[in-house]
Parts: structure tokens; sequence; C-alpha cells
């Protein structure tokens, strides 16, 4: 094992990783898959990792390399988590660099020298540098203790996130074939996982699959009715003064919804491709180094992002994929404490996503595939029963009802609704199928408007029998009907309804329906938080601690969660730890962190006891 600043004391070598994982690290136990993990590698195994967001992926090859002979590098799209990454390193007191394109060319070279004399027990690069000629030659002369892929999904053409060099990594294990390699990511169906073992030459590896599950955040999905009010209510009344990211599908929306949250009072930060690069770059480090701060974005920001105390993740818009939504979702309550993933979305959500689907560049298979997964996402947007476990389903994980997701909570009435589905259908068909959702329910409705008369669908059969049912309980069961598959978008016709295949069984009375029952949504009300745990003392200490932290980050010019986690600083809170040896029992608090935080700490917890 390599020598460190700090002495790490170890009377068992089957131990070396544990003894690295409290020293350096300050945690007491491993989670999960992780030791199997570290001593997989450290022993020079290859491997496959899949662990949620949140579950301390990083350690996985952090500490291996930290136990190997040689430097660790790391491949990431990422230059925001990279950066995190090794400010967070530096100040464990571990030999951390990176190479991207933000140094300049005397720092590159510095970063270079450091690892050709043996100076780094970590070197982040971004898969571009890492394929050009002058970074190859660096790791052929540098001896390495192991290469780790992060973001592996990437290398899924299929996927949302897809990057084309990730397509040329394979080149590490023909330059590199006696050192071990480990490919993580925290979203891959089985589609996605077979993609990184034959892409990245993987073959040999061993696959270790955590649990997705997430226990510690609330899933909400509700229907769209003036989604920036109902934003605007939800952050106000669960989650003021609290860090969260809203995902929007258009830079438009972006800047209006940031715009609108800022004028009420909530500080909003917008986040999208379109802006100036020093903008964005702003931006992000705002909302990485403040507390409180909501970034409103496109999924153009968040891969990567390693703020642990995001405490909501709110979608305006609905998100094209399950693997999407997990992994921006998944950014919330890092840390583990309670979240929320809230989201708004209607019928013209779905019609604008298929729109898109199909006026793509992209070709027909993946078209299908594309389709294939709005459609599951739309199936989790629409299901009755719990949210987790149709999440965790579409990965291949059977779980239980959780108990805390909206369906859990309080669970939706389904009625038969074979009836209104036929209504529905025969609705369509009677309007000739070149109408939108819209139009077709005016018609159900009865409501004479001009373009209904104009078109003469008030003399038709169907016109006013559903004058019994709301526009906005019409919309609901025309959105189920999309999701069962009796219903289809047809792009080519801005958005008309058209009936598949399923409806012939349910128009001519061979096939029932149960559908939710639509009901009028409920106000926001707070979900029992972190913070709800403090007593009013513990409270004040925990603020005066975040007071100190924001202080000591501005010093060391790094984002405040470098410095302690919230979780770190409620269990000081807590505890008022009133020597270094009591210190040393809180997690997160490693030998070089009691060695620069100690005393402040106790000092801070001492004068809450006088």
């Amino acid at each position: 094992m390599k020598s460190y600043c700090i002495v790490i004391q170890v009377n068992d070598d089957n131990n070396k990783s544990l003894a690295v994982l409290r020293e350096v690290f300050g945690y007491r136990s491993f989670r999960g898959h992780q030791s199997d993990i570290i001593d997989h590698v450290a022993g020079g195994g290859d491997a496959l990792v899949l662990m949620p967001t949140g579950s301390g992926k990083s350690l996985c090859y952090q500490i291996p390399a930290l136990l190997r002979e040689g430097m660790g590098v790391v491949v990431s799209p990422l230059i925001a988590l990279m950066q995190d990454q090794v400010a967070a390193l530096g100040e464990l007191g571990v030999r951390a660099a990176f190479l991207n394109s933000t140094l300049s060319g005397a720092q590159a070279a510095e970063v270079e020298s450091r690892a050709r004399r043996g100076e780094l027990d970590l070197l982040y690069v971004a898969p571009e540098r890492l394929l050009t000629g002058r970074c190859l030659e660096l790791l052929g002369s540098s001896r390495l203790a192991l290469l780790a892929i992060d973001e592996a999904h990437c290398v899924s053409q299929w996927g949302h996130d897809f990057r084309p060099e990730y397509l040329q990594l394979d080149v590490l294990r023909e330059r590199f074939p006696g050192v071990p390699r480990v490919a993580l990511t925290a979203t891959a169906d089985e589609q996605t996982r077979a993609e990184i073992l034959e892409r990245l030459q993987l073959g040999e590896a061993r696959a270790f699959i955590s649990s997705f599950d997430r226990p510690n955040i609330r899933y909400r999905i509700v229907e769209k009715n003036d989604a920036r009010t109902q934003l605007r209510e939800f952050i106000g009344g669960e989650h003021a003064g609290e860090a969260g990211i809203v995902y929007c599908l258009s830079r438009k929306k972006v800047e209006e919804t940031a715009a609108f949250l800022s004028s009420h009072g909530i500080g909003a930060l917008a986040y999208h491709a379109g802006m100036d690069a020093g903008a964005r770059r702003r931006h992000q480090e705002r909302f990485q180094r403040e507390d409180g701060l909501v970034m409103v974005a496109t999924i153009a920001f968040g891969m990567g992002i390693d703020k642990p105390d995001v405490r909501f993740v709110a979608h305006l818009d609905l998100p094209r994929s399950i693997e999407g939504y997990y992994q921006e979702s998944g950014r919330a309550g890092r840390d583990g404490s309670p979240a929320d993933a809230w989201m708004a979305y209607g019928l013209q959500d779905v019609v604008q996503l298929r729109r898109m689907i199909d006026q793509s560049e992209a070709g027909e298979e993946q078209k299908r595939i594309q389709a294939s997964k709005l459609d599951a996402m739309l199936g989790l947007c629409e299901a009755a029963e719990c949210r987790r476990v149709r999440l965790l389903g579409y990965f291949g994980e059977a779980a239980e009802p959780c108990g805390n997701c909206d369906n859990c909570l309080d669970p939706p009435a389904t009625f038969d609704a074979t009836l209104a589905a036929r209504q529905l259908l025969s609705c369509v068909y009677r309007t000739g199928q070149r109408f939108g959702a819209l139009h077709v329910i005016d018609v159900l409705r009865g409501e004479a408007s001009a373009k209904v008369a104009q078109r003469g669908h008030d003399g038709l059969s169907t016109f006013g029998i559903g004058a019994e049912r709301s526009s906005r309980e019409w919309r609901a069961i025309a959105r189920q009907c999309i999701a069962l598959g009796l219903l289809e978008v047809d792009h080519e016709s801005y958005g008309a309804l058209r009936l598949t295949a399923g409806s012939r069984a349910v128009l001519k009375g061979e096939r029932s329906v149960s559908l939710r029952a639509w009901r009028e949504p409920k106000r926001s009300r707070r979900s029992g938080g972190a913070q709800d745990a403090l007593s009013g003392g513990e409270q004040a200490l925990f603020e005066r601690l975040r007071a100190w932290r924001l202080e000591a980050a501005r010093r060391h010019g790094v984002p405040a969660y470098v410095i302690l986690h919230d979780a770190t600083l409620r269990e000081i809170a807590r505890a008022r730890p009133q020597s270094l040896d009591a210190l040393r029992g809180i997690s997160g608090l490693g030998a070089k962190k009691l060695e620069a935080y100690g005393a402040e700490l106790i000092g801070l917890a001492a004068r809450a006891e006088s």
C-alpha cells in the first residue's frame, strides 16, 4: 500500500481497504457491494459496477487506486465532476489532478510531469483528451494502478447520454492489457449493460449489480395544470430555502421558469446549452457553492453533479425515458436524507415528445426504440400501483410497495372505464382520426365551438355523449388510453389521435378497460425532511456549523459540501462532541479533516453547550 502524509495503521492485510475507508474518507463501514468490488479490483480483476446515484460508486475505484501501486486513471465526460472530485480528494490528502480543456498549456504540462514522476494517485481525464496520442503516450510511460470508465452508459447509442468518444475506449484494453478496468454507471437496463461489456471489451469482467432503489426519494407525479404555479407551491410549501433542480424541455421554458421563480422570492438560476459558456459556468459554480439555490435547466445540466444536499428534483415536462428520469431524479438526496422527485405532466407532453421522435434524423430502428422508451415512461406516469415497483421493474428488479410514493400514500381509485373509453374511441373515429385531443373532447362534451360547427361535428352521434365529464377528466382518460395502446398520436397531422389495433376489441365490446379515477389535485404538504429531526438547540448549532462551513469553503476555494456534508454537520449538532476522540466517531471525518477542522468543530460544539 502507498505511503501518505496520513499514517494508516493496518494490522491485517485483509483489512487494508477498510483502513483506507476509515482513515482517509472517514466512514466506518462499507455499504452494499463496495467491499467486494474494491477487493476484486484491487486484486487486479475487471468489473462492471451498477450502483444508484449517491451509493458511493467513486470509492469503488478510488480506494483500489490507493491500494495498488501506480496511478489510477478515471475517464469522465464531466468537467465539473472532475474538478469537484479532485478538490474533495485534495481535502482528504489524496494526490489527484485532472486533464481537460479548462487547463492552460502550462498547467496541463505540469500535471503530465507529476504523472510521469509518480506523484499522482488519481488522474481524471476527459475521453476526448484520453484518445489523443499525447495522452496515450503519457499513460504508456506511467505505472497504472487501474483504469476506471465512469458514466459507462454513455457508450450506448440507444441511450439518453450517448457520447461517441466512448465507442473508442476499447483502445484501453489494446494498449494496457495488464491493467484492471472498471466500468461504472448508475443507469443501465439489460440492453445497455450488454453494450457496455461488448463495446469496452469487458467480456471477462465480473458484474456487480446493486439495487436500483433509492428509498429516501419520494416519487410524485401530478397532472399539469398551470405548472409554474404548481411548482412554486411545491417549492414554497415543502422546500423553502433548500437546494433543488427543475428540468424543462426547452431553453425558452428554462429562462421563463427561472425568472418566474425569482419574481416570487425563490433564488433560481438558469442553465442550458444556448447560454454563454461563462454564464453557464458561473451559474453552475454558484449552485455548487451556495446553499438553497434552485437550478432550472435542460438536461444539459446535471450528469456528474456531486452536490449531496439537493432536496428535490422537479420535472415540468415529461422525460424521454425511464433511464433519463431515474438518472435526473436520482440527483436528489445523494446524502441519503429525505428528498422529493416531483413531476407535472400532461397530454401535450406526450404529443410533443412523439413529434420530436418522428421528426428526428435518427434511423427507423432508433426511432422505434425511443418510442418504446417513451411508452414505458408514460406507463410509469399513469400507473395506479406503487411508482417504485414500476420503476424498479423496468430495470428488472422485483420490489414490494414502498409506502413512500404518491400512489402508496394516497392510493388512486380505479373505475370501470369501458364505456368512457368506447365513447372516446368512437368519437376519434367519427371525427376522421384527424384531430387532436382538445377538439375530440369538445365534441364529446357537446361544446358548440366555431371549429366544431365549421367541421359539422355538432351533428355527429358522439356530439355531447360525454357531457357529464369535465375536460380535465377526459384529458386524463385520453392519456391513459394512449398509455394502454388504445390510441396513438399522429405526428404528421399535428398531434391527431388515431385508433390502434387494440381499439377494435374495446369498440366491439370484447375488452373491458379499468382506469385511474380523476380527482381534484391536492395542495402540497411538507414531507418529513431531515432537518425536522433536529431539536431547537440542535438546529441552531447546525445553522452555525453551516455558516462556519461556508467560510471555510471560501477560504479553500471549494464547494461547501467538499468541506463536510450536511449529514456530518447534523450528526455533530446532535452529538456535540467535546474532544477529538468523540469527533472521530462521526461519519465523514477522516484523519486529514480531523487535523484541519477538528479544533474549530469542537469549539463550536462547546460554545453551544455553554
